[in-house]
């Protein structure tokens, strides 16, 4: 199993950028499937964004594209999701998740996820 310790929310101005990082430790980082999920308040579970083990295919949920970027350093066993363009609707706790199967826009089919890490965007 794999940990995954979630980091780099804050507070930006909208039309500003943040880096989030999720730190994984534990089993062979390269073997798994990575994503991010956000929350909001009073709002269901959202996906945002997810790559594949190697890091050759990425996918995005509609409220990111054009705007977030997903990426991985499995060297360093990280998995990131650098943010532009930020508006006060991206405003929601990020989830960094993890499964040793095929990535997926689906929460259920991830078994590992991070503490979250709020991301509050300012009009």
């Amino acid at each position: 199993q794999v940990q995954l310790d979630d980091s780099g929310g804050g507070l930006v101005q909208a039309g500003g950028s943040l880096r989030l990082s999720c730190a994984a430790s534990g089993d062979t980082f390269s073997r798994y499937a990575m994503g991010w999920f956000r929350q909001a308040p009073g709002k269901e579970r959202e996906f945002v964004a997810h790559i594949t083990w190697s890091g050759g295919i990425t996918y995005y949920g509609d409220s990111g594209k054009g705007r977030f970027t997903i990426s991985r350093d499995n060297a360093k066993n990280t998995v990131y999701l650098q943010m532009n363009s930020l508006k006060p609707e991206d405003t929601a706790v990020y989830y960094c998740v993890g499964t040793p199967s095929y990535s997926s826009s689906v929460p259920l089919r991830y078994t590992y996820w991070g503490q979250g890490t709020q991301v509050t965007v300012s009009s």
